[in-house]
């Protein structure tokens, strides 16, 4: 009986020499120059437009529009997104579909950020024309600074100019990364400066593992009755009776104003076996003092971190010193954090 051949040759290991290996590292390093292009024009004639588009941005009362036709038209796609993730009101508009009707997404106080690599696009025209009509700012970002486009933007953003990774220089590649680096520098920019934070990121983030871990640990966890506790001088026989009622396989230990002091966990009982007196003794004499414990507004990404690194799979959740709640592991699993 014949034997199909394999669709792919066999290997040991990675083959430097592969064709299609050598390819991938010619695009890469390809477009890793043109990167490098863009981060030199940056600390030189494109800084001063960059700010400026930048406080165009920052300063309008509407919302950022981004247009864009063919591979610029997608690189912009993902800027309005990356934009209105980060808190930048944005929207993507394609500039064909502007000439029959779409310009009326676009409003006097927005500001418009046109991407074209040769900036002569004739879709581009109707575009122009409505901006200058309505006075709306127009930032373009093209690699050709006399071109029509970039001669009626308000700030042009002129990207340097640098060879693809299509060895006939004509697929946009590297042309379409350094747009799209361009875009993120913008929209990071704006976050940074107008201070972004973790949790106004989980606001606009409330799905998928991304919005897992930017919900907080009170979202999480288990709160009132459910969380195993006994004050100090309580009898371990006692104590083990609460662990394992509770589920979480801990007890923690709170002193006579309610504030959590110890911990007896599974290897606390491990650790004291053979103790023989272990059932009578009391939890001060077996707990783990001062234990790790975080507050309710700790992220469940941080929470998860702090799991790993102490290698504990529950911790106690305090709010001025006193427990309010417990997390375990298994919660963030739950909740697709992990």
């Amino acid at each position: 009986m014949a034997h199909s051949k394999p669709l792919m040759p066999e290997s040991s290991g990675p083959d430097h020499a592969n064709p299609a290996v050598q390819s991938a590292l010619r695009t890469l390093d390809a477009e890793g120059s043109g990167i490098v292009a863009l981060a030199a024009a940056l600390q030189s004639d494109l800084g001063a437009p960059f700010t400026a588009a930048a406080g165009l941005i920052r300063d309008a009362k509407g919302r950022l529009i981004v247009t864009g036709l063919g591979k610029s038209g997608h690189v912009g796609r993902k800027i309005a997104a990356t934009f209105a993730s980060t808190g930048t009101p944005a929207f993507f508009v394609h500039a064909a579909e502007a000439s029959h009707g779409d310009l009326g997404m676009i409003t006097a106080d927005d500001v418009i950020l046109a991407l074209s690599w040769s900036g002569e696009q004739p879709e581009m025209k109707n575009l122009i024309t409505y901006a200058k009509r309505f006075r709306i700012p127009l930032i373009a970002m093209t690699a050709e600074r006399e071109s029509t486009l970039s001669k009626a933007a308000d700030v042009a953003l002129t990207l340097p100019k640098a060879r693809e990774a299509c060895p006939h220089n004509l697929a946009p590649t590297t042309s379409s990364l350094m747009m799209l680096a361009l875009g993120d520098a913008l929209a990071i920019a704006l976050l940074e400066g107008r201070g972004f934070t973790s949790v106004d990121f989980s606001v606009l983030h409330p799905g998928g593992k991304l919005g897992a871990l930017l919900k907080h640990a009170r979202d999480l966890m288990h709160a009132g009755e459910a969380v195993p506790l006994k004050p100090l001088g309580t009898q371990m026989s006692d104590a083990l009776v609460e662990m394992t009622s509770k589920g979480f396989g801990c007890v923690g230990i709170t002193d006579a104003r309610g504030v959590i002091v110890g911990i007896v966990t599974d290897g606390d009982l491990r650790r004291h076996m053979l103790r023989p007196d272990l059932m009578m003794a009391v939890v001060d004499d077996v707990m783990t003092k001062n234990p790790k414990t975080i507050r309710g507004d700790l992220l469940a990404g941080e929470a998860l971190e702090l799991l790993n690194s102490s290698k504990i799979t529950a911790v106690i959740v305090t709010d001025a010193g006193k427990p309010v709640g417990i997390v375990h592991l298994h919660d963030l699993l739950r909740a697709g954090v992990a």
